[in-house]
């Protein structure tokens, strides 16, 4: 899903250098646009990086999961060791550890190369996304001034993973693949130094330490889960090379849950989730997530393969919607105070399901007009008004020493739901493709076919969204705070 998360609490901080308001936003949405920025950059690159290192199919989904997952299971690690260790530091390693990998991904000479280094990527944005977010809240009092400024870290982001089409396919199309990771190099650079020069260290003063094996479990077994589901496009559902790596993923996350109830200090306290407002908006993003996600992984590749774009007009096509992401993020702030939070974030649910369902009509022959860029604003629109309330709804809850935690636990929600629902909505779209097995099928008509049911099974995932966040998240007190911020 393209949508960012909100943070309104804030831990006590010790600051030791004072800087400007804009330099302190510019360096915290630099850093958010980077990591967004690279969940998407790579879609339009895909074909070419297929040709280029002789990857499969299934393998280019790789390309996108070995980042998002590592991203979705560390990033409750990086949001807890911000915390602890200080935001301004772990700013700075999770991105140095991001550029360092961003070049070496670049740089790669095989297929394994680029998905180690796509993993690396992952693990270095999970350090640094949820610094993001609680230096900018610790920077803006609270009130007004917050929210607005939680707007625009929101847009960002949001414009970060809508505008990754655009670009990848620009460096592609004048450049080469590879430039869609080396571009984060000098750009990287430049973030360090305005970190290091303008931000404040900031921390909640906690006992130091971290839940390590917590973080390998949760990562481990989303891995796990999403390769079985991987392996249904090859061996179906019913073989043990498909039931072997589901059950270990299923385990592993038990497992997961079992330490995370017992270990004194951790990554994921459970009793957070007795906060209803947080459990709801979690499951909610979770739901999203799943379903918004892939969203611009099958539109660059319907763009390319079914009507013939080339990656820099494949991005090009998707620019109003890139714009409409962004719109929808400024302006649910303002829809919040009038409508409540829960009231926003399921009017945007619904008018992305409305979108997807359009987007499910695409034909071979499509016309740019009714395939591309008229369901594409739709689907953005609301995937921009339902991000900022629902994570809004989900912070609402969390104590002050808990804040780069639950920045973590609902960016976490987002993209695990991401990562299995790019794995879920592949095996969808490859088995109504003639049955195939594959992405990429002979018949343009049936790789529209099966891009079509991927669209068509987000509609009705963006609908058991809404119909959680009616029957779970409260209409009182947490909304009443959340609104009034």
């Amino acid at each position: 899903m393209v949508q960012s998360p909100t943070d309104t609490y804030i831990a006590p901080t010790v600051r030791k250098k004072t800087a400007p308001l804009w330099a302190v936003m510019l360096a915290a949405c630099a850093g958010q646009f980077l990591v967004v920025l690279d969940v998407s950059v790579v879609n339009t690159a895909l074909p070419s990086m297929r040709a280029d290192l002789g990857m499969s199919a299934i393998g280019l989904q790789w390309v996108v999961n070995a980042y998002s997952i590592a991203f979705a299971g560390f990033m409750l690690l990086g949001g807890r060791a911000g915390d602890l260790f200080g935001r301004k530091r772990m700013f700075l390693v999770g991105l140095g550890l991001f550029t360092a990998a961003s070049l070496a991904g670049g740089l790669a000479q095989a297929d394994w190369q680029l998905l180690a280094a796509r993993a690396v990527q992952g693990l270095g944005a999970a350090v640094l996304a949820p610094s993001t977010l609680t230096i900018l809240t610790s920077a803006v009092p609270e009130g007004s001034a917050r929210v607005r400024a939680i707007g625009t870290w929101s847009a960002v982001g949001a414009g970060g993973g809508a505008a990754g089409g655009l670009v990848g396919g620009v460096l592609t199309d004048l450049l080469s693949w590879r430039w869609v990771l080396l571009i984060n190099v000098p750009i990287g650079a430049l973030v360090l130094v305005a970190g290091v020069l303008w931000l404040s260290e900031s921390r909640s003063g906690q006992a130091r330490r971290l839940d390590l094996p917590g973080a390998v479990l949760v990562t481990a077994g989303l891995a796990t889960l999403a390769y079985g589901i991987v392996q249904t496009e090859v061996e179906g559902w019913t073989a043990p090379a498909t039931l072997a790596p589901l059950g270990a993923g299923l385990a592993l996350l038990l497992v997961f849950l079992l330490v995370e109830a017992r270990t004194r200090v951790p990554l994921m306290p459970l009793k957070l989730f007795k906060v209803r407002s947080v459990s709801a908006a979690n499951a909610s993003m979770f739901i999203c997530g799943g379903a918004m996600f892939a969203m611009w992984f099958f539109m660059t590749l319907y763009a390319q393969n079914v009507l013939d774009y080339s990656p820099l007009k494949a991005g090009l096509a998707l620019i109003p919607s890139s714009l409409t992401v962004v719109v929808g993020s400024k302006l649910a702030p303002r829809l919040m105070p009038r409508l409540g939070a829960r009231n926003v974030s399921m009017l945007g649910i619904l008018i992305a399901a409305a979108g997807f369902g359009w987007q499910s009509t695409m034909t071979a022959d499509g016309t740019y007009l009714t395939s591309i860029m008229l369901p594409g604003i739709v689907m953005m629109l609301g995937a921009g008004l339902a991000s900022t309330p629902l994570a809004s709804l989900a912070t609402s809850g969390a104590a002050p020493g808990d804040a780069g935690l639950v920045s973590g636990l609902i960016n976490t929600s987002r993209t695990m739901g991401g990562s299995l629902g790019l794995s879920v909505l592949s095996t969808v779209a490859a088995s109504h493709a003639d049955g195939s097995g594959s992405l990429a099928p002979v018949s343009p008509e049936a790789l529209t076919e099966g891009y079509a049911a991927a669209f068509r099974t987000s509609a009705f995932f963006l609908l058991a969204g809404v119909v959680v966040m009616l029957l779970w998240m409260p209409r009182g007190t947490a909304e009443r705070r959340t609104t009034s911020a």
